[in-house]
């Protein structure tokens, strides 16, 4: 985090990290997703010194992630459907897409 980042940044960090860490992201990887959610919202709110176009007008974080969720406009994503596919031990998922694992899954 910058020198002089506020709490609640700090805090905002940990979080994602943490959540990134517990889906599996390796420690770097989390700390990079961690890093580029808290800068992007640093530059939303004004906190940081500059900021790209891109992180001041694209959709917030937040909204983003909203859209990807499991109750998002296209419901669980490849990778959690997978996920379930793997955990009910259904053979041939490697090789079926999203609508495919729907369909085995009765989703």
């Amino acid at each position: 985090m910058p020198r002089g980042s506020s709490p609640k940044r700090e805090r905002q960090y940990e979080h994602i990290k943490e959540s990134a860490e517990q889906r599996g992201e390796s420690t770097g990887r989390a700390k990079e997703i961690a890093s580029r959610t808290v800068n992007k919202e640093r530059a939303r709110a004004g906190e940081s010194k500059a900021s790209s176009r891109v992180s001041t007008e694209d959709m917030s974080s937040s909204r983003r992630g909203g859209l990807r969720s499991h109750s998002g406009s296209q419901g669980p994503t490849y990778e959690q459907l997978y996920a379930e596919a793997k955990r009910r031990n259904i053979d041939g998922r490697s090789s079926m897409n999203k609508a495919q694992l729907k369909q085995e899954l009765g989703k």
